[in-house]
This record gives C-alpha cells, structure tokens and sequence, in this order.
C-alpha cells in the first residue's frame, strides 16, 4: 500500500521517496474456530514535507486503495483502513 499510495503522490509531483513517506501497520487478530486469522489491518502513513500540497494528498489518500494491489487482494477477507499525517514543513 505504500508503494501505490507513493506512486500516486509521485505522480502529482509530490515528493514521497528518500524516506518521505513511512507507515506504521497494526493489525488485529482474532479466533475463528480454534484458528487465528486476521480480521483488521490499519496503514497510519506519515509523509514529511507536503503541508502545502495537503488538499492534493487527501484527495490521493481518498482514492487510491482502489488502484492497490493489495488492498483489492484482501478487501473482502480483512476490514482494511488507512490514515495520514503531514509532518515537516
């Protein structure tokens, strides 16, 4: 999800590589019939240096799940959500 999520605010000229943009994951398990399975996953990313570009990333932020790999690989299995934050200048 980094990846897509990167790729899209690269292609709005808005710098996400070098380190720029991180993720933190946690995700919740649970038991299913004896058997640990996953049921919630949460993507917080952090990307430094975009405040003044911040309507574009809320804009990329609300759409691309649906161009992500992964994301539509696990959609109906897991309950998958994401947030950001701006940090830096």
């Amino acid at each position: 999800m980094v990846g897509t999520f990167g790729g899209a605010l690269e292609a709005r000229q808005i710098d996400a590589s070098g380190g720029k943009l991180w993720a933190e994951v946690r995700g919740e398990v649970a038991s299913d019939g004896g058997t640990l399975v996953i049921k919630r996953i949460h993507v917080a990313f952090s990307l430094d240096g975009a405040g003044d570009r911040a309507d574009v990333v809320e804009r990329v932020h609300g759409v691309f799940a649906g161009k992500c790999p992964v994301y539509r690989s696990l959609e109906g299995a897991i309950e998958i959500t994401s947030s950001y934050t701006l940090t830096g200048s």
